[in-house]
């Protein structure tokens, strides 16, 4: 089990939350025709300037000793005029193990919210959403948390693209339509060490540790004409475990309602899981 969850964190790491240097190929975006390599940096750099899109994320993950696991959901993302995420995740699965009912984490500047049957047991609460601050999570069992926590703020679209600038061997591929949009197909393939220099020290750090056995991962990049990455897929092994990822963005710079749950359907979470959840004194 140990593995397929690496696997499975491995993929999640790249999710988070979507492109190549020295390549060959080229292509056309609008009028301007670019190399490979300087086309996915453009579509990095479009990244960067999205403050709001929506994605459909699939993520499997394999292991010889204890078979396939899934994770299937859809996230909201804004950055203005607050940091927030709505991530849904339908199916949570390990080996033989699903969680029932999946999951859902809402994000909304420090404040996060999240509602699963199986967590809600586990705290002996009486409400459908737990309410934590990240300011709040300590060591022992919230650190716990406060990973999950920090896997679902990076569940983000200029963050993934970074990764994939690092690559030395993009390629153009095609053109192919998605999701009704004309698109460049690039495929290639980042090594794990030279990604996270292009990520800040923090950053770094987690790909380090959740990449720590992925010494190369393959990408394809499907960017429009206006540079924007509309589907991303990931892919590599670990240990003999091994994972795919893919991401389908839409809506770019589209307005989004990301909102607390009712108040009254809130608990907090409590220092020591071991104790009873407070009830909320609100949504917000």
């Amino acid at each position: 089990m140990r593995r397929l969850a690496s696997a499975l964190a491995l993929g999640t790491a790249a999710l988070i939350g979507v492109a190549g240097c020295g390549a060959q190929g080229t292509a056309s975006l609008g009028n301007v025709k670019l190399a490979a390599a300087e086309a996915v940096q453009q579509s990095a750099q479009k990244a960067e300037e999205v403050t709001s899109y929506s994605a459909d994320l699939v993520l499997d993950a394999k292991d010889g000793e204890h078979g396939a696991g899934k994770i299937q959901g859809r996230m909201v993302y804004q950055s203005k005029p607050q940091l927030a995420t709505d991530i849904t995740l339908d199916v949570i699965s390990f080996g033989e193990q699903n969680v029932p009912g999946g999951a859902r984490a809402i994000l909304l500047g420090d404040t996060v919210y999240v509602k699963s049957s199986l967590l809600t047991r586990f705290t002996g609460g009486d409400k459908p959403w737990v309410k934590v601050s990240t300011a709040d999570l300590d060591a022992g069992d919230q650190a716990e948390v406060r990973g999950l926590m920090d896997q679902a703020q990076q569940f983000d679209l200029p963050g993934t693209v970074r990764l994939l600038t690092a690559s030395k061997d993009v390629k153009a591929v095609g053109t192919e339509t998605v999701g009704g949009v004309e698109t460049t197909h690039y495929s290639g393939t980042f090594p794990v060490a030279e990604a996270a220099k292009a990520l800040d020290p923090a950053e770094r750090e987690q790909l380090q540790g959740r990449f720590a056995e992925a010494k190369n991962v393959k990408f394809d990049l499907w960017a429009d004409a206006q540079s924007l990455p509309r589907k991303v897929t990931l892919s590599g092994t670990e240990q003999g475990a091994s994972f795919t990822m893919a991401a389908h963005f839409q809506g770019f710079n589209e307005p989004v309602t990301i909102a607390a749950p009712p108040a009254d359907q809130v608990g907090d979470l409590p220092k020591d899981l071991g104790e009873q959840p407070r009830e909320s004194t609100g949504g917000n």
